[in-house]
């Protein structure tokens, strides 16, 4: 359960910070900021499975915060180009 919450509170954060950094306006709520960082998550954690490999064993390899923002930029410049 305390994994949940802490994705949608990483999430929200990821999402928030990519939004303040993005240039023009992005008029969103509290959910959809936060669905924006987890998809910005996934996004960057598929790019850190690119660059460094995953140890053995790991079923999932975290991105980080810094990641998720950068995955949270790609999916909000896609999202503004549709």
């Amino acid at each position: 359960m305390l994994h949940i919450l802490w994705s949608i509170i990483l999430g929200f954060v990821a999402g928030l910070v990519a939004r303040t950094v993005y240039p023009g306006a992005n008029p969103m709520g509290f959910w959809a900021t936060t669905l924006l960082g987890i998809v910005g998550s996934v996004i960057g954690g598929f790019l850190a499975m690119l660059i460094w490999k995953p140890k053995p064993g790991q079923k999932f390899h975290p991105g980080g915060l810094l990641l998720s923002i950068i995955g949270a930029l790609i999916a909000l410049f896609f999202w503004q180009r549709i």
